[in-house]
């Protein structure tokens, strides 16, 4: 809705618009409901009228975090938001203050049963791609966002299923957190993640398989 309203309801002309309908399609969402926010956004259909934030902010641990947020009230959501970070132990900072600490990137991920590592290097990098990088069970496709279009359409076309595709930040340093730590950023990004207004969460954390251990053996 905010793409289509700030640059057209044409994909082809809107590249903001060309992401976000790329997304909206990986996560499932019903071809309709995608048209009527298009037509909400181009005024094409009465809609309410949302504004894009993007709220930063510290977890325990001094770990930082970015939230991007679609909002049609923003002093509630701003109240709302910052209850979340308090009861978490956290803060929501300033405009700037974690920013930087991230680059904002096309991610992809595939399950690494569907290719192989060369094969995907191959047409991923061909396509404008700067990394492929195995993590578990998946394959991790970074790029540049102005070619994030190009290389989800090679992966598209090589017949893969995504499991993640979309613009994202991802932290340039991370900070290892012992598990109580962890314990408590987890909570603060799940909260997160479950308020309708936080359209998605990035933070720059990592839990070391021994403290990831230690909250599993206690439930969590």
């Amino acid at each position: 809705m905010v793409a289509a309203k700030a640059g057209g309801g044409d994909p082809n002309q809107n590249l903001r618009l060309r992401y976000a309908i790329i997304d909206a399609k990986a996560g499932n969402m019903p071809k309709d409901t995608i048209d009527r926010a298009i037509k909400k956004g181009t005024g094409d259909l009465e809609g309410v009228n949302f504004e894009e934030i993007l709220y930063e902010g510290y977890g325990q641990g001094g770990v930082a975090i970015l939230c991007d947020i679609l909002t049609d009230n923003r002093n509630r959501t701003a109240g709302e938001v910052r209850k979340i970070f308090e009861l978490a132990g956290g803060k929501l900072g300033a405009t700037g203050c974690v920013a930087w600490m991230f680059d904002r990137k096309g991610l992809i991920t595939i399950s690494a049963d569907q290719v192989e590592e060369e094969t995907l290097m191959d047409l991923a990098l061909e396509a404008g791609a700067e990394d492929v990088r195995r993590d578990g069970d998946l394959f991790e496709v970074t790029c540049d966002p102005e070619a994030f279009t190009s290389v989800s359409e090679a992966v598209e076309k090589a017949g893969l299923k995504t499991d993640v595709s979309h613009i994202t930040r991802i932290p340039k340093d991370t900070v290892d957190l012992d598990a109580e730590t962890a314990k408590s950023v987890l909570k603060l990004m799940n909260a997160l993640d479950d308020h309708d207004d936080v359209q998605n969460v990035a933070a720059n954390f990592n839990i070391p398989d021994e403290a990831m251990t230690a909250i599993e053996s206690t439930g969590g």
